[in-house]
């Protein structure tokens, strides 16, 4: 999966960041919340991830249900597939110069 082509990925900047923070071993943990009034949230490290960016995720086979916490809320693992495209993301990262990162960074 090549990760640069814009209008595929959301915000390729941030989602790279989100698949870096998972690595192999940090689950995005999904919240449902339709009781709640809020609807479902997905937060990586305390920190919420846009709901876009989340269901792009799930979608395209990237990350996968790892079971639930103690609490009920379920854990997303990235899969195989989601940790090629995380280490093919970092090539691309890497291969940019300093203007075409900013670029991305402000346009998406």
């Amino acid at each position: 999966m090549n990760f640069s082509p814009a209008g595929l990925i959301p915000n390729r900047a941030q989602t790279l960041e989100i698949l870096r923070l998972m690595g192999r071993h940090r689950p995005l943990l999904m919240l449902l919340g339709d009781d709640d009034g809020y609807g479902t949230r997905w937060l990586l490290d305390g920190q919420e991830v846009l709901p876009g960016i989340a269901k792009y995720l799930m979608e395209a086979g990237l990350v996968a249900d790892a079971g639930a916490t103690g609490l009920g809320v379920r854990r997303l693992a990235l899969t195989e597939s989601g940790d090629r495209v995380r280490k093919d993301g970092e090539t691309w990262w890497k291969s940019l110069g300093f203007i075409e990162r900013l670029k991305i960074r402000i346009l998406g």
